[in-house]
């Protein structure tokens, strides 16, 4: 495992001096951090972080995200930016993803011709391949590189070679945009996003680490994960989570017994792929 892991890292590291002078999407999350990490080694100042801060964006991402490019002493362009105000993405289609990877791209290329950087990265990994991933097609549409999938990096030895390396982010839950906690058809709006950002905060706050508010209209569905059930067990602390929910504007809320699951609302999407193929 050991020696499959370092071939990887080394696999990863001719690939990036290869690319040479590089624009990365950067989200702070898991995949992306490691692949900054081991560029940031590689490239030194030759490498930049680019990352998009929206409504969308999770708050806590934004301080975990600055306080790792600090540490690697990576130069990060933070841009403001609204993907509401593009009506294909806040109509929320299945496809919603690829309309946001577009306009992100689009700023990447920009400001990588602006800074002469010939490449741009993001953190796609393999497994990124086999689940619905709409944005991909907005990624090959600008050239972006995928480096952690040309060496071959899952997420399981992503978090591996974070842990290895000492980032922080190794054992960070997945943390997609805001928008993914809403169905499919729904219109997303500015108001929701604060909803969703402000419950999740609460349940955060409560010492739960992987959950999800899953925005229902004037219903909150909560999520949280099998293992972290006996931290919301007690009535009390269930009331807590209602009232929390019911003051920023949600009339019910609903615990979801199933737990939480990632990517839930993709599964009608691959349950109408089976009906059309079956």
């Amino acid at each position: 495992m050991i020696h499959c892991l370092e071939r990887k890292l080394d696999d990863l590291k001719r690939l990036l001096h290869e690319m040479g002078p590089t624009l990365i999407a950067f989200s702070g999350g898991v995949d992306s951090s490691f692949l900054l990490a081991i560029a940031a080694d590689v490239l030194g100042d030759e490498v930049t972080a680019l990352m998009t801060v929206s409504s969308s964006t999770p708050p806590e991402d934004v301080r975990q995200a600055t306080a790792l490019v600090t540490a690697l002493q990576v130069r990060l362009l933070t841009i403001p930016h609204d993907e509401l105000a593009i009506p294909a993405y806040a109509a929320n289609p299945s496809n919603r993803c690829y309309f946001c990877k577009h306009s992100l791209y689009e700023i990447c290329r920009s400001y990588a011709e602006r800074l002469s950087l010939p490449s741009i990265a993001d953190g796609v990994n393999t497994d990124d391949l086999t689940d619905y991933r709409p944005g991909l097609q907005a990624a090959t549409e600008y050239g972006v590189r995928h480096p952690l999938v040309e060496a071959a990096f899952d997420k399981e030895a992503i978090r591996q070679g974070s842990k290895l390396l000492g980032l922080p982010t190794w054992k960070k839950p997945a943390s997609p945009c805001l928008s993914s906690r809403v169905p499919y058809g729904t219109p997303i709006t500015a108001r929701m996003l604060s909803q969703i950002a402000q419950g999740e905060a609460f349940l955060r706050s409560l010492g739960l680490e992987e959950f999800r508010v899953r925005h229902h209209g004037h219903s909150a569905r909560v999520e949280v994960h099998p293992n972290e059930f006996p931290k919301i067990s007690s009535s009390a602390v269930l009331r807590q989570i209602r009232n929390q929910l019911k003051g920023i504007g949600f009339s019910s809320t609903l615990l979801d017994l199933e737990g939480y699951r990632s990517g839930v609302f993709n599964s009608t999407i691959d349950g109408a792929r089976s009906e059309q193929t079956a």
